[in-house]
C-alpha cells in the first residue's frame, strides 16, 4: 500500500460536493490515493471553507466553471445529487476534466448516453461500489475458472421494492430507493452475470417481490426484493450457482465457496472426511487488527472504485469496470423493472 503523501506521481483533483457521504466516504478515501487535493466546490460554500481548513485546502467555489477557470485540474471526485450528474459531468468533460462520479449515474439511461457522447478521450468511473468490493472481485474471480464456470444461476436478496407504478415514476422523474439503492445489487448482479437481455418483475401485495434478469450469457438471475427487513439488519445475500459448485457473498464481508463433500449414500458416517480437497472454502476479515483489509473503505469498494480511476488516468487508458457503459447497461435494467409490471421486458 502506497499512501497520499509517498506517490510520486499524482494528480491534481477537486471534490465536487462535501455533504454527508461525500465528507464520511469519499474524502478519507483520498488519503490512500495518488493525488494532490486542490479545490472544493460546493453550493454551500460556508460548509466546503469549514472542510477545507480542515484539509488544508486554499481555494473554495460554489459552482465548477469558475473553478475550472482558477485551477489547473486533471480530475474531480463528483459527490452531488443524481439529477446533477449528467450536467455537471458533461460540464467537466467539455473542460478536459477527467471524472470519478457516485452512482447513480442520473436519473435516466438516455443521460449516461449523453454523457458517452461528451466523454471523448477522458476517463470515466461510476463509484458502483458493490461491483469493485474484494468480495465480488473474489466471485467474478471463482467463476472465470475452468473448474467452477460457467455461472449458471444467480440469487440476489436485498431489503428494498419497487414502485408499483414504475412507468409514472420515469415520466415525473421521481427519485425512489430503487433508483438511489436499486443500483447497489444491481451493479452487482451485472458484474458478475454481464448484460442483462431481459427482465421480469413480479411484485407482492404486501410489498417486495422477484425480478426475474435473463443475462445474454444464458445464466438466469432471480433479485428478490426483500421489502419488511431493514438495512440495519444483516439481510443481504448473493449466492451464485456454477458447475460443481456454489459459492455465496454474505453481508459483503464474508465469501463462500461450497465445494461439497464425498461420501457414499448409503454408508458415510462423517460430514468432515479425510483431506482438505473438500468441503467449503471461507474469506472473511480478521477484524483484530487496524489494518486496512478491515475497515469499511476497503470491504465496501470506495477505495477500489477511486483507485481505478486514479489508474486509469495515470497509465492513460480506458476505464472498463464502472465505465460509462457498464453504467448504461445497469440504467437499462433499472428502467426496465420499472416499466414491467409482471410482463418481460426487452433489454435493448
Amino acid at each position: 500500500m502506497t499512501y497520499q503523501r509517498e506517490f510520486e506521481n499524482r494528480l491534481n483533483v477537486a471534490v465536487v460536493g462535501v455533504g454527508s457521504h461525500g465528507y464520511r466516504n469519499v474524502l478519507p478515501t483520498l488519503t490512500f490515493l495518488p493525488v494532490r487535493l486542490k479545490a472544493f466546490c460546493d453550493v454551500n460554500v460556508a460548509r466546503a471553507r469549514i472542510t477545507a481548513e480542515q484539509y488544508g485546502v486554499k481555494a473554495c467555489y460554489a459552482n465548477m466553471a469558475e473553478m475550472f477557470r482558477n485551477e489547473e485540474l486533471d480530475a474531480i471526485f463528483l459527490c452531488v445529487p443524481p439529477r446533477l450528474h449528467p450536467e455537471l459531468t458533461c460540464a467537466a468533460l467539455d473542460a478536459g476534466v477527467h471524472v470519478w462520479l457516485e452512482k447513480p449515474p442520473g436519473m435516466f439511461a438516455c443521460e449516461v448516453e449523453e454523457m458517452i457522447r461528451h466523454r471523448k478521450d477522458k476517463v470515466v468511473v461510476v463509484g458502483f461500489k458493490k461491483a469493485f468490493m474484494p468480495a465480488t472481485q473474489k466471485i467474478i474471480e471463482i467463476f472465470g475458472t475452468a473448474d467452477y464456470g460457467p455461472l449458471r444461476t444467480i440469487l440476489g436478496v436485498y431489503p428494498m421494492t419497487i414502485p408499483k407504478d414504475g412507468k409514472r415514476v420515469l415520466r415525473e422523474r421521481k427519485h425512489t430507493n430503487w433508483l438511489q439503492n436499486g443500483c447497489h445489487p444491481l451493479s452487482l448482479l451485472l458484474a458478475v452475470g454481464g448484460k442483462v437481455s431481459a427482465v421480469t418483475v413480479h411484485l407482492g401485495e404486501r410489498g417486495g417481490g422477484a425480478c426475474i434478469l435473463e443475462f445474454a450469457s444464458g445464466a438466469l438471475g432471480n433479485f428478490h426484493l426483500g421489502d419488511g427487513a431493514r438495512h440495519e439488519q444483516p439481510s443481504e445475500f448473493y449466492q451464485f450457482f456454477g458447475d460443481n459448485c456454489h459459492a455465496a457473498i454474505v453481508n459483503g464481508t464474508r465469501v463462500l465457496l461450497q465445494r461439497g463433500m464425498r461420501f457414499d449414500y448409503h454408508g458415510t458416517t462423517s460430514f468432515v472426511p479425510e483431506g482438505f480437497d473438500s468441503g467449503a472454502i471461507v474469506w472473511e476479515p480478521q477484524y483484530s487488527l487496524g489494518t486496512l483489509e478491515n475497515k469499511g473503505l476497503f470491504i465496501q469498494g470506495f477505495y477500489q472504485e477511486t483507485r481505478y480511476f486514479c489508474d486509469c488516468i495515470l497509465e492513460g487508458r480506458t476505464a472498463e469496470q464502472g465505465s460509462l457503459e457498464f453504467a448504461l447497461e445497469v440504467m437499462k435494467v433499472y428502467e426496465a423493472g420499472l416499466c414491467s409490471e409482471g410482463e418481460r421486458v426487452l433489454v435493448q
